[in-house]
C-alpha cells in the first residue's frame, strides 16, 4: 500500500519499469516444447534460471505480473546467498547496492539487554548478511537474465492448466493477446505462496499458523545509526508488543511492528495509524528529523510446506514448497537454495551426466533444509510472538531476568539463517573416521583466504576437487576439475586436511565426500555412488 495521492508504483527511491507480453514474430515461438519451464519469476525464478544457464541448459520463464514486486519484502541476504549469486554471474550490483552487517542488538523496555555478532573473519569473501530491498533483488537478477540467450522471459503470462503427457507436461498459458499451449520436459513451480501451480496440481501447504501479526512499514528518511539488526521487546510506542528495525539502501527504514491481540488489521493499515505507529516509534529511537513513508503491508508467521517438493515432472520451490517466518532471515535465503539444488541437478540429468535418479534427491534435501529452519524459526517466533499468555509470561520473565543477568539475553537472540547440512542425503556420502574435525559431508564448503583469492572463487560449475595432493589431481585431470591447497596452509587447517585428503565438492558448494588418504579410485566411487556422475563420465 503506499500514502493517498500516490501511484501503486510511485515510489521515492525505486523506478519500476512495465514489461509487455511476447508480441509479434516472437509469438511464433511460443507454443514450442522446452526443457525447463519455470512459472514465476520473483527471486526465485529467477535465480533457478540463471542457474540452468550456467550449466547450458535453455528454459522458459512465465510471470504473470508486468513488473517487480513492490516494497521492500525480503531484505536480509546471507552470506551463502551472495556465493550463489556469484556462481550465476549476478552478485556484481548488489555488492555495489546493499549494505553489509554483522551485528545485532535487543531491547526489552528502552534497555539493551543483547548484543550478538555474527561469524566473521578475513578468510570469508562477503559479510554474514547484506541488506537489499527485493525490488533491487529482482532487478539486478533481471539484469542478469536479459544478458542470457538461454532463458526466454515472457511477462504477463499466468498458467492457468498444466497436465502430464509422456515424458513432459503440457501447460495451458494466458497472456495480455490470447490463450496458447506448451510443453516441457519438466517444470518449475516458483509461483509464491499462493501458487496456482500448486493449486492445479491439487495440492495444499500444510503446517501451523501462529497468531503474530506485524505490519511492515518502508520510510524514508536521514537517520545516522548503523546498520544493524535492532529488536525492541515491550517498547513503550507498543507495550507488550514487538518491533525490528532494518537500515536499508537509499535511506530507507524498514519497520516491522506485531499487532496486539484483537487490534483490527484493516484499521492497523489505514494510513493514518501507519503513520502515527511509525512516529510513535521513531520519537522513541530519538530522531527528530523528517521522514516519508514509502510502502506498508501486513504478513502472519506461518509454518507450512508441502510433503514433498515434486509432484511427478514438477519441482516446487520457495514459497510455492514453504513458508516460514521471517526471524533469522530465513524465507528468501531457502529459496534461493532451492532454487540452485534443482537447477544443477536438472541440468546434470537433461545433458546425460547423471541418472534421473539425481532427482529424487532434492525433496529430502531441501524439504530436510526447511524442516530445519521451522525448528530455528519456531523458536524465533515463540520468543518474537509468544503464542500464548504462558509464552508470553516466560518471555518477559526471561528479559527481565537479561536486564541483570546478560547471559538471559541470549534467549532474545535470533540465530541467523546458516546453510543446511544434508547429512541425510541420498546422495551424500557417510564421512570418513580418520578426520578429526573440520567439515563434514553434507555441509557447505567453508570459505578460505588463498593466494590471490578465496577457495570458493576456485570452485567450478561441476564438482570440484579440493585436495592438498597433486598426484591426485593430476590422476583426476579431465575427469574432475582440481583446487589444490597447500598441507598446512590456513585453508587446509580448516579442512583437517592432511598431505593426501580429498574433498569432492558439487555444483552447489555443499560437500559430497572426502576421504582422508584418498585415492583416484576413491573419488571416482564417491562421483559415482553420489548419484552425480555416471561412471566414465567426466563430473
Amino acid at each position: 500500500m503506499r500514502p493517498a495521492g500516490r501511484g501503486e508504483r510511485d515510489s521515492l527511491y525505486f523506478t519500476y519499469p512495465t514489461f509487455e507480453a511476447p508480441s509479434g514474430a516472437a509469438r511464433a515461438g511460443l507454443t514450442g516444447r522446452a526443457p525447463v519451464v519455470i512459472v514465476g519469476a520473483g527471486p526465485v525464478g529467477m535465480l533457478a534460471a540463471l542457474e540452468l544457464a550456467r550449466h547450458g541448459i535453455a528454459s522458459v520463464l512465465l510471470e504473470a505480473r508486468d513488473t517487480f514486486n513492490d516494497g521492500s519484502r525480503a531484505i536480509c541476504v546471507a552470506r551463502q546467498s551472495f556465493r550463489i549469486l556469484e556462481s550465476v554471474g549476478a552478485v556484481a550490483p548488489f555488492l555495489d547496492k546493499a549494505l553489509g552487517w554483522t551485528t545485532g542488538r535487543s531491547f526489552y523496555r528502552g534497555r539493551q539487554v543483547l548484543e550478538f555478532a555474527m561469524p566473521d573473519s578475513a578468510d570469508e569473501k562477503y559479510r554474514p548478511m547484506y541488506n537489499i530491498q527485493q525490488q533491487f533483488i529482482e532487478q539486478y537478477l533481471w539484469e542478469a537474465i536479459s544478458r542470457s540467450p538461454l532463458i526466454e522471459m515472457r511477462w504477463c503470462s499466468r498458467v492457468t492448466g498444466i497436465a502430464d503427457i509422456t515424458g513432459g507436461l503440457r501447460l495451458t498459458v494466458e497472456d495480455t493477446q490470447e490463450g496458447y499451449a506448451m510443453e516441457a520436459d519438466w517444470v518449475i513451480a516458483a509461483d509464491g505462496a499462493r501458487s496456482p501451480v500448486r493449486s492445479l496440481r491439487g495440492l495444499r501447504l500444510a503446517g501451523q499458523n501462529f497468531e503474530g501479526r506485524y505490519v511492515i512499514a518502508d520510510v524514508q528518511m536521514r537517520h545516522d545509526y548503523p546498520t544493524i539488526r535492532r529488536a525492541l521487546f515491550d517498547p513503550d510506542c507498543r507495550r507488550g508488543g514487538t518491533v525490528l528495525v532494518h537500515r536499508q539502501p537509499d535511506d530507507i527504514w524498514r519497520i516491522d511492528y506485531q499487532l496486539a491481540e484483537g487490534e483490527s488489521e484493516a484499521e492497523a493499515l489505514r494510513e493514518e495509524r501507519v503513520r502515527a505507529s511509525v512516529a510513535a516509534l521513531l520519537a522513541e529511537l530519538g530522531h527528530e528529523g523528517p521522514w516519508e513513508l514509502e510502502w506498508w503491508s501486513v504478513y502472519s508467521a506461518n509454518t507450512l510446506a508441502l510433503e514433498d517438493y515434486r509432484d511427478g515432472r514438477v519441482f516446487f520451490a520457495g514459497d510455492s514448497a514453504h513458508i516460514v517466518p521471517i526471524f533469522g532471515v530465513r524465507g528468501l535465503n531457502n529459496g534461493l537454495a532451492d532454487a540452485q539444488n534443482i537447477g544443477w541437478k536438472l541440468a546434470r540429468v537433461l545433458q546425460g551426466r547423471a541418472g534421473a535418479a539425481l532427482l529424487d534427491s532434492y525433496s529430502p534435501e531441501r524439504r530436510g533444509a526447511t524442516l530445519d529452519v521451522f525448528a530455528n524459526a519456531t523458536r524465533s517466533a515463540r520468543f518474537m510472538t509468544p503464542p500464548g499468555p504462558g509464552w508470553a509470561l516466560m518471555r518477559d520473565a526471561a528479559l527481565n531476568l537479561a536486564l541483570s543477568h546478560p547471559f538471559a539475553g541470549e534467549l532474545a537472540n535470533p540465530r541467523q539463517m546458516t546453510p543446511y547440512t544434508y547429512a541425510d542425503s541420498p546422495v551424500v556420502l557417510p564421512d570418513d573416521p580418520g578426520f578429526d574435525g573440520g567439515p563434514v559431508p553434507g555441509a557447505v564448503l567453508p570459505d578460505a583466504a588463498l593466494e590471490g583469492g578465496f577457495l570458493s572463487e576456485r570452485l567450478g560449475p561441476g564438482f570440484t576437487l579440493v585436495t592438498c595432493a597433486p598426484a591426485l589431481a593430476e590422476a583426476m585431470a579431465g575427469e574432475v576439475e582440481a583446487v589444490l591447497i597447500p598441507p598446512g596452509s590456513g585453508a587446509a587447517l580448516l579442512l583437517r586436511a592432511g598431505p593426501r585428503s580429498a574433498y569432492l565438492v558439487r555444483p552447489d558448494g555443499h560437500i559430497a565426500a572426502r576421504v582422508h588418504d584418498a585415492t583416484a579410485e576413491d573419488i571416482r566411487t564417491a562421483l559415482a555412488l553420489s548419484g552425480c556422475a555416471r561412471q566414465g563420465e567426466p563430473a
